[in-house]
């Protein structure tokens, strides 16, 4: 549950950032934030079941693990706020 938690922050934190550091794709501060929220809970899911970032099932949460899935979660909500970006802008020029 910690590990989620941590997802949907770490995902919420990196849509914003990408939407801050890319004005040309940035949806505003609600919708970075949710698309950042979905794509940190994506990616870290994904990356956990891999077995990629530590904290799975039955495992301890030590600071790499915490600073991993922050990590892998905010560059999940950056990756999928980039993608949404970019299809807003191509079918807006449509």
């Amino acid at each position: 549950m910690e590990s989620l938690i941590m997802n949907l922050i770490g995902g919420a934190v990196g849509g914003n950032v990408a939407g801050a550091l890319m004005k040309n794709l940035s949806l505003g501060t609600l919708l970075n934030s949710v698309v950042g929220i979905v794509g940190g809970g994506l990616g870290g899911q994904i990356l956990g079941a891999l077995g990629i970032l530590g904290g799975g099932a039955g495992s301890a949460m030590d600071i790499g693990s915490i600073i991993g899935n922050i990590a892998g979660s905010g560059v999940g909500g950056a990756v999928l706020l980039a993608i949404i970006g970019f299809i807003k802008n191509a079918m807006a020029k449509g």
